[in-house]
C-alpha cells in the first residue's frame, strides 16, 4: 500500500548559492519545513528582500519497502523554481512557484547507507517564470513543505502535473448525479482492477464500481444526490480508487468531491444549483506576518474561519495557486473560489514565458480539478499595465482554449486594471469578466464605482461584468474626526466600504465582488501610511490578531450570526464634551447605553448613527445593546487629541490638483524643444525608475506625470515595482493606463528630467 512520509524536519538551509553540496553541510542554518527566507524581508519595509538562489539540504536513509516498489519525492511548492538532486544527481526541475511536482527517485537511492538531497530554490527574476511584477512579495523557500511517496511498481499515476490520479466529474440530473470517474493506472497488467466506492458524508457507501486496471473510466449514476449548496450545506462525498491486484489493494487513493451545478446570467449574476446568489466575498494571499507565506494547515484552515465569520460566500484566490489545504477549507466552508495564475501586471517579452503560463494552468488545473468550492478559472490579473503587448489577446485565446479542453465544467475568467479600455480585445475571450477599480482611493470619488458599472452594463449588456477588486488602506493608529480618502485611516476605510456594500449589495447583474483584500499583506515595495513593506487593504491585520471596522461592516451586511458592534475602540481619547458613536449590527435596532443608563434607541439598517452623545470627565462608558447581543467601549475625555491619531504631515500627500494638467503646463515651458536629448549627467528617459526614485525632484516629475496619464496618485514606493524599467521601457505602459495623452508626452517628459543633474 502506498505511504506518505512527512520529510520537513531537519533540512540544512544555506541562503547564498554556494552550488550543490557533496556532502551535507552541517554549518548550514537547521530548519524545518515550511520555509522561506523571507519571511522577515519581505514585509519589514527596510530595503529590498532578498532574491536569488538559495539551497536545502537533508540526509536521510532509504525507507523501508517492498521490492519492485518505487519511490517518489513530492514537492508541494519551491519558489519560485526547484531543482532537485539525490546524490549528486538531478531528479527533477519545475518552473512555478505555486504548485506542487514529484519524481521517481526510486534509481538514485542508495538503498543501504545514507543518502542527501539537495534542492536549489530560486525567486530572482527570470523572464521566463511569471510572476514578472506585481505589488506582492515574491516570497522564495520550500513554503509548503515536502514529501515520500512509496507506491508498488503498478499505482495510480505520480508524473503527471502533479495531478492525484483519479478525476471526479458530477453531473445534476433529475432523479440524482451522474458521475463520471477517471483514473490512470501506470504498470498494470490484467491481473489488476480498479474499484471505486462512493461514500456519503456520515462514511456510509452509497455506491460502488469495478473496472480492469487498463480500462478504468466508468459512468456512475448516484441516485437522490445531496447537492453541494456552498455556505448554506457544503455537503461532501468521498471517493476512494483502489487498485487491486486479485485479492490484495496495492495502492489507493482518496479525493472528496461535492456535487453542484451553476451559471452566470449578465442580467440576474450567479446561480448555484437553479438558486440565484449574490458572490459577495473577498480576496486572499497566503502570508502572515514575518512568516511570509510558509503557512501551515492550521493557518490556512484559520484564515478560512475569519472569512466564514465577516459572512463571505465568495474568495478570489491571488494572484496564483494556492495550497491544496486552502482549498480542502474552501469545500468544507462552502465558499465559491476563483482560482487563477500569476500572468499578472505585465506580459514578458521572452516567447518561453508563454509555455509557462500554459505550464502553471496545467499544473493548477490537473491538482485542483476535484475541488467542488473551485467555479471559475482565472486567466490573468491587470495584464495591461505595462500596456497591450504584442500577442496577447493571442496568448489569452491560447490560454482560454487550454483551459477548456483540461475542463469545461467551469467558466474562464479575467480581471481587468481599471483603465483597460473597453474595446480592448482582451474582452469577450474568456466566458465571463471582472474589473479592478479603486475609484475613491487612487483617485476620483467612491460614488465613481456605481457610476461605472452602471455604465458599462448598460453599453455592454451581454457581458457578465464583476467587481474582482476594490479596497482602500486601513491603518488603525490614524483617527480623524472627518476621514478623508488618502488620509489612510481605519475610519476612511469604513466609510469606504460601507458605501460600497451597498451598492453591490443593490445590483444584481454583478456577478461577483471582492474585497481587496481580507488581510493585510507584505508588498517590500511599498511605504505608505507610515508603514513600509505591506499593503494595509486588510479587514483584518496581517498577523491576523485585529479585525478593522470594515470587517464588521461586512459582518453586518454579509453574516446572519447575530451580533454589535460599537465603532471607535482605538479612537478611545476624545477631546470634547459629546462625541458620535456608530454601531454595526445585523439586528434591526440597537440601544446605546452611556454610563450604564439608556441614552437613545435606534432602527437602522446595519449602520446606526448615535450623535451628542455626552463624554464625562475622565471615563465614560458606553454599551450598545441588540437583542441579546452586547459590546462596549471606554471612551477617555481629554483636553487634547493625541498627535498620534492623526497620520504625520510628512506622509500627507497634497489633493495632487495640478497633476491633471501637468502636460499642459510642462508643453507650454517645453514650447521649444522638438527632438529627444540625453545630455551627459542629467536625467532621461532612459534611466530606470529605481535610478530616478533616488532624487526628489526627478521623482516628482514621474510622479506628476503618470498622475496626470491614469487619474491616480501613485506614490514612489508603488513605482519600485518596475524599478528596472527604463521611462522609455514604460512608454508602453503608460499609454496603456492614460487616457488623452499629447503626442509628444515622452518627449515632455524627457524635457524635464533632463533640468535635474544627477
Amino acid at each position: 500500500m502506498r505511504q506518505v512520509i512527512n520529510f520537513d524536519h531537519n533540512w540544512y538551509f544555506q541562503k547564498e548559492n554556494t552550488g550543490m553540496p557533496e556532502t551535507l553541510p552541517e554549518d548550514w542554518e537547521l530548519v524545518d519545513l515550511p520555509h522561506t527566507w523571507n519571511g522577515v524581508d519581505g514585509q519589514d519595509g527596510r530595503g529590498d528582500y532578498h532574491r536569488g538562489t538559495c539551497w536545502y539540504a537533508k540526509r536521510f536513509r532509504a525507507p523501508k519497502r517492498m521490492e519492485g516498489s518505487r519511490v517518489y519525492v513530492e514537492i508541494l511548492a519551491a519558489a519560485l523554481s526547484g531543482r532537485v538532486y539525490v546524490n549528486g544527481t538531478e531528479a527533477v526541475y519545475h518552473e512555478g512557484g505555486f504548485s506542487s511536482f514529484r519524481a521517481d527517485i526510486t534509481d538514485l537511492l542508495k538503498e543501504n547507507g545514507e543518502n542527501l538531497m539537495a534542492i536549489e530554490v530560486d525567486n530572482s527574476q527570470k523572464s521566463n517564470i511569471y510572476p514578472q511584477m506585481a505589488d506582492f512579495t515574491f516570497y522564495g523557500g520550500l513554503y509548503r513543505g515536502v514529501n515520500l511517496i512509496v507506491v508498488s511498481e503498478a499505482h495510480f499515476d505520480l508524473d503527471f502535473f502533479g495531478a492525484p490520479g483519479l478525476k471526479i466529474t458530477p453531473k445534476v440530473t433529475g432523479q440524482g448525479a451522474m458521475l463520471s470517474l477517471e483514473a490512470w493506472v501506470k504498470n498494470a497488467d490484467e491481473d489488476y482492477t480498479v474499484r471505486y466506492e462512493i461514500k456519503n458524508a456520515l462514511g456510509v457507501t452509497e455506491a460502488e464500481a469495478w473496472r480492469p486496471a487498463d480500462a478504468p473510466n466508468v459512468q456512475q449514476f448516484l441516485p437522490e444526490a445531496h447537492l453541494w449548496q456552498g455556505v448554506d450545506d457544503p455537503y461532501l462525498y468521498t471517493c476512494t480508487a483502489s487498485l487491486v491486484r486479485r485479492n490484495e489493494v496495492v495502492d489507493e487513493v482518496t479525493q472528496r468531491f461535492g456535487i453542484r451545478e451553476f451559471s452566470v446570467d449578465p442580467e440576474k449574476g450567479f446561480f448555484l444549483n437553479g438558486r440565484p446568489m449574490k458572490l459577495r466575498g473577498v480576496s486572499r494571499h497566503q502570508d502572515i506576518l514575518y512568516r511570509g507565506n510558509a503557512l501551515t494547515r492550521e493557518d490556512h484552515y484559520r484564515d478560512a474561519e475569519l472569512i466564514r465569520e465577516v459572512g463571505a460566500n465568495t474568495v478570489r484566490l491571488a494572484h496564483y495557486q494556492h495550497s491544496q489545504d486552502f482549498y480542502d477549507a474552501c469545500d468544507e466552508y462552502g465558499f465559491i473560489v476563483w482560482a487563477e495564475i500569476p500572468y499578472i501586471s505585465t506580459q514578458s517579452d521572452d516567447p518561453a514565458a508563454h509555455e509557462n503560463c500554459r505550464s502553471q494552468m496545467q499544473d493548477l488545473i490537473c491538482q485542483s480539478y476535484n475541488h467542488p468550492s473551485i467555479c471559475f478559472w482565472g486567466i490573468s490579473n491587470e495584464i495591461t499595465i505595462c500596456g497591450e503587448k504584442p500577442g496577447m489577446a493571442e496568448n489569452h485565446r491560447d490560454l482560454n482554449a487550454l483551459v477548456k479542453e483540461l475542463d469545461d465544467t467551469r467558466l474562464t475568467t479575467i480581471a481587468h486594471v481599471s483603465v483597460t479600455p473597453e474595446d480592448s480585445p482582451l474582452h469577450d475571450i474568456t466566458d465571463i469578466e471582472s474589473y479592478n477599480h479603486y475609484f475613491g482611493w487612487y483617485g476620483g470619488e467612491y460614488t465613481k464605482n456605481e457610476e461605472w458599472l452602471d455604465h458599462y452594463h448598460s453599453k455592454y449588456p451581454k457581458r457578465c461584468i464583476g467587481l474582482s477588486e476594490y479596497g482602500a488602506e486601513g491603518i488603525i493608529t490614524y483617527q480623524p474626526d472627518e476621514p478623508k480618502c488618502r488620509d489612510y485611516s481605519e475610519a476612511y476605510q469604513a466609510e469606504y466600504h460601507e458605501h460600497m456594500a451597498k451598492i453591490l449589495m443593490e445590483r444584481e447583474y454583478i456577478w461577483s465582488s471582492h474585497v481587496w483584500n481580507m488581510f493585510d499583506f507584505g508588498c517590500a515595495a511599498r511605504n505608505e501610511g507610515g508603514v513600509a513593506g505591506r499593503n494595509n487593504k486588510g479587514l483584518v491585520t496581517l498577523d491576523r490578531k485585529i479585525k478593522k471596522e470594515a470587517f464588521y461592516l461586512y459582518k453586518a451586511y454579509w453574516s446572519t450570526e447575530p451580533f454589535v458592534y460599537v465603532c471607535g475602540k482605538r479612537y478611545a481619547r476624545r477631546a470634547d464634551n459629546t462625541t458620535t458613536v456608530k454601531v454595526y449590527s445585523n439586528r434591526p435596532s440597537v440601544s446605546l447605553y452611556v454610563g450604564g443608563r439608556l441614552f437613545e434607541t435606534k432602527e437602522a439598517d446595519k449602520i446606526f448613527i448615535f450623535e451628542h452623545v455626552p463624554l464625562e470627565e475622565g471615563f465614560t462608558a458606553v454599551t450598545a445593546k441588540a437583542d441579546s447581543c452586547t459590546d462596549s467601549l471606554t471612551l477617555e475625555k481629554v483636553a487634547e487629541k493625541p498627535r498620534i491619531y492623526t497620520l504625520p504631515q510628512e506622509e500627507e500627500e497634497d489633493d495632487n490638483a495640478g497633476a491633471a494638467n501637468w502636460f499642459d503646463q510642462a508643453a507650454a515651458e517645453m514650447a521649444n524643444v522638438t527632438s529627444l536629448e540625453f545630455p551627459e549627467g542629467y536625467y532621461s528617459i532612459n534611466d530606470t525608475v529605481d535610478d530616478i526614485l533616488k532624487n526628489k525632484d526627478a521623482s516628482n516629475i514621474l510622479s506628476n506625470s503618470i498622475s496626470a496619464m491614469t487619474g491616480m496618485k501613485i506614490k514612489g514606493s508603488m513605482l519600485k515595482m518596475v524599478g528596472q524599467k527604463t521611462l522609455k521601457d514604460m512608454a508602453d505602459m503608460m499609454g496603456g493606463m492614460g487616457r488623452d495623452l499629447p503626442e509628444n508626452a515622452m518627449l515632455i517628459l524627457n524635457a524635464q528630467l533632463n533640468k535635474i543633474k544627477k
